[in-house]
């Protein structure tokens, strides 16, 4: 099973010889050449087929299979034939997770194995095929660098038209606001220091704030604070009282009512939850 102690995975494709149509199922495609990788943030149903399509035929594999060198082969050999190196990151996606959410189904980069990655498949595969200490975490910290690279290709595409937490970090007031935000959250921030922080006035920021973001910055704030505490109870680090005060929480009774609105489980509860999916992902 892959990833098994992860709430949410990321699958990719890179496309390493022939050609190939791929998307999410159900939606438009894109020609893959050479070097292309496709990307799918959300886990979505994706399609890989020869020629353009939006529906799966009766080849379709729902299997996953284990680690190379094991692979999977969808045809009876004729034709052009299609290599890849797919994969799969996991991630958490509660509390709040604002990089996910503000990522399209899919992310298609040309070229994503040129440059400085020109070696990543032919590193990944010869990573997975051998057998050596410490290759799952060289394997995970390869993929990492690739959804990276892409993420800021994507990035760079975006025009002004666009909202999102990923428009709002490079926006002139929006950015700057996130980023005391992620600097200070366990600072007592009100709105009018945050608006004197970015220069901006209350009405300006919380304006700019909610319709690239989505919502106002005292929200956000308590998002990116569950978040944080997320990733301490993760690691198993500290009593819940001392998680609710290192993210900015004067009482742990709030912040565990805060912590279950926003993910169902109480903060012990999410603790174990993810301690035990890391020991079974360590073991399996």
């Amino acid at each position: 099973r892959a990833h098994p102690g992860a709430e949410h995975l990321i699958s990719y494709h890179i496309l390493t010889s022939g050609s190939c149509w791929a998307g999410v199922a159900g939606e438009e495609q894109v020609l893959l050449q050479p070097g292309d990788a496709i990307v799918f943030p959300h886990g979505s149903a994706n399609l890989l087929s020869s020629t353009p399509s939006r529906a799966a035929n009766s080849e379709t594999i729902a299997a996953t299979p284990a680690r190379y060198p094991n692979s999977i082969k969808i045809g009876k050999g004729a034709g052009t034939k299609a290599t890849f190196v797919c994969g799969f990151l996991g991630c958490d996606v509660r509390p709040y997770n604002p990089l996910l959410s503000a990522l399209p189904t899919q992310l298609f980069v040309h070229g994503v194995a040129g440059d400085w990655l020109t070696e990543f498949p032919r590193q990944v595969v010869a990573e997975s095929a051998e057998t050596r200490p410490g290759s799952e975490t060289m394997l995970t910290r390869m993929a990492e660098l690739m959804f990276v690279e892409v993420v800021r290709r994507y990035v760079a595409s975006l025009g002004t038209h666009q909202y999102g937490w990923l428009r709002g970090l490079g926006d002139s007031i929006v950015g700057p606001a996130l980023r005391a935000l992620h600097e200070q959250p366990t600072r007592r921030w009100s709105l009018q220091e945050l608006a004197q922080t970015v220069g901006a006035s209350r009405t300006v920021l919380v304006q700019r704030f909610s319709t690239l973001i989505g919502f106002p910055p005292m929200q956000y704030l308590t998002n990116w604070r569950l978040q944080l505490a997320a990733d301490h109870l993760a690691r198993g680090a500290g009593k819940v009282a001392v998680i609710a005060e290192r993210v900015g929480y004067d009482s742990e009774a709030a912040f565990s009512r805060a912590f279950k609105r926003a993910t169902g489980l109480s903060p012990s509860a999410w603790r174990t939850a993810r301690l035990e999916g890391a020991g079974q992902s360590a073991g399996g």
